[in-house]
């Protein structure tokens, strides 16, 4: 059976996706899985164990140069790669025109079918064209975490039951967690980048934060995507190396794929609501997520059935440092010297 996934974007949403191709595999072992994503994405599903093919896009900047002689030729050329499978069943996962689009350009296999979600869920996007070009509309529960409504749309398409964990299958090759000889504990990475602003997390708090953890062992790691993450990251090894050398690390800018190698050497994650935060919940680490939003419930690592080891903290307009501290002590006691 050939299988064509649909989940272009965003990062988080994508990571919320990835057990669907791990209860594919445990329910139907022979089936071949294709995934069809923004490019940039690619190199983390690249670290998919199972995944066949992973067929990238760039819808998000072809949409803004539609007009120009390279965007159709890159349209082309991503339509021939598509096609090249006939497939049994493709799968729209996210719900919106876009992957709709894709869906529909799909090739079916004889007697192959599309399948969509019915209706929206809360706090998720939808739009109508993607139940139109289905072939077959699956309505799932509205309240829905969003990692159970890509699982629970997969195993209704393709008629299976999902186990109670959720199995995020990343290939990370294992590797001794780093330390430093006045850090024994090991490194925590800080996710403090999100794509809106009012998710993020006070400076001054994550500089306090900082300093507890140096004191309990820890040396910070501080990655970043863009420019303004790394003027952050900068501002805050700033302030923490100026007590002592060594006590907070900046990285080079990282592709995706490296990154969760990177994170995989680590104690412990703390980070915002974030995609590279959601990284660190499907490799199983130690970690704090931070919302200044009351939606944990959809998002957050809490639901998953981590055994307390991944936790979420929630205040309006934002936790307060030792809420979080504790949280990550909290981590500790379900397994980790914290």
């Amino acid at each position: 059976m050939k299988i064509l996934l649909v989940k272009l974007s965003s990062l988080g949403d994508v990571v919320h996706t990835l057990p669907v191709v791990q209860d594919i595999r445990a329910a139907l072992p022979d089936a071949q899985i294709d995934w069809v994503v923004e490019k940039s994405f690619a190199p983390l599903l690249a670290r998919s164990e199972g995944l066949h093919r992973v067929i990238p896009c760039e819808i998000r900047r072809w949409r803004k140069s539609f007009w120009t002689a390279a965007t159709r030729q890159a349209w082309r050329a991503f339509k021939h790669d598509l096609q090249q499978e006939a497939y049994d069943a493709v799968i729209d996962l996210q719900g919106l025109t876009k992957s709709a689009l894709v869906a529909r350009l799909a090739r079916l296999s004889p007697g192959g079918k599309r399948y969509a979600l019915a209706n929206q869920t809360d706090g998720s996007g939808y739009e109508a064209p993607t139940r139109w070009v289905a072939d077959v509309a699956i309505a799932v529960e509205p309240h829905i975490h969003a990692v159970r409504r890509s699982r629970e749309l997969a195993a209704r398409a393709l008629g299976y039951r999902f186990a109670a964990g959720a199995d995020f299958g990343l290939k990370v090759a294992a590797a001794p967690a780093k330390t430093h000889e006045h850090y024994p504990k090991g490194r925590i990475a800080f996710i403090h980048g999100t794509s809106r602003a009012d998710k993020e997390w006070p400076l001054s708090h994550w500089v306090a934060l900082g300093q507890r953890l140096n004191t309990a062992g820890y040396q910070l790691l501080l990655p970043h995507g863009n420019a303004a993450e790394l003027a952050t990251s900068e501002a805050m090894a700033a302030a923490l190396n100026g007590a002592a050398a060594g006590s907070a690390l900046v990285p080079p800018t990282l592709a995706l794929d490296e990154l969760a190698a990177e994170l995989a050497q680590c104690a412990g994650v703390i980070g915002v609501d974030s995609g590279v935060s959601h990284i660190a919940v499907a490799l199983d680490l130690p970690h704090v997520q931070i919302y200044n939003f009351d939606t944990a419930w959809r998002t957050g690592p809490d639901a998953l059935g981590h055994g307390g080891r991944q936790v979420s903290v929630f205040a309006e307009p934002a936790p307060d440092v030792e809420a979080v501290w504790q949280a990550w002590l909290a981590c500790g006691t379900a397994g980790v010297d914290a």
